[in-house]
């Protein structure tokens, strides 16, 4: 379980396919050491396991495994070396919870259709599937690419979300741009109420 407040990113510096079994090897200054091998990790939204730490100049090299099942159905199978992933530690308890309660269960990847700089904000609009307009509730959460953000308008299958100086700096946002594909995730409550 994750919040969606992303507090650091990564490059991709190298994608492994095996017989179409992928491993991610990100660089990260992540607060990370051996005893944390086993735990999950959101990777751009998507929950992972980290497998294997390796030291890296100054920073850490961290390792991946990545099931067909989870490229299938997230972004993840267009990234390429040198991008720059959102990372985000799992919740521990007694921890804060500042955005909103994230799995890392990604239920749809999106495209964004236009990208409006203000002067204090950033506005996105992103499409999802038709299926999943269902889940798109005005003032509700939503996960971006892992990250916790509120819908602030929807016109059918749109949606669209206004990203403030802070969040677009720290995370991977400030690259989005016309016709790029995102992770999805909708908010874990308003699932299970419409289940």
């Amino acid at each position: 379980m994750f919040t969606g407040i992303i507090k650091n990113t990564s490059k991709l510096e190298q994608v492994i396919n095996k017989s179409k079994n992928y491993t991610f090897i990100l660089s990260s200054d992540l607060n990370l050491s051996r005893k944390d091998i086993g735990t999950s990790i959101s990777i751009d939204g998507v929950c992972l396991t980290l497998v294997k730490i390796v030291k890296f100049n100054k920073l850490k090299k961290l390792y991946f495994n990545i099931s067909p099942e989870t490229l299938n159905v997230s972004s993840l199978k267009y990234k390429k070396k040198g991008d720059i992933l959102n990372l985000e530690k799992s919740l521990k308890y007694g921890d804060e919870i500042a955005g909103h309660f994230v799995q890392g269960h990604i239920d749809d990847i999106g495209i964004i259709l236009s990208k409006q700089i203000y002067e204090n904000s950033w506005s996105f609009w992103i499409k999802v599937k038709k299926k999943f307009s269902k889940f798109l509730i005005k003032k509700g959460s939503v996960s971006v690419n892992g990250v916790s953000l509120t819908i602030n308008e929807i016109k059918n299958t749109k949606f669209k979300i206004d990203v403030i100086p802070h969040t677009f700096r720290e995370t991977n946002i400030k690259f989005l741009k016309k016709d790029m594909i995102v992770n999805i995730e909708f908010d874990l409550v308003i699932k299970f109420l419409r289940k």
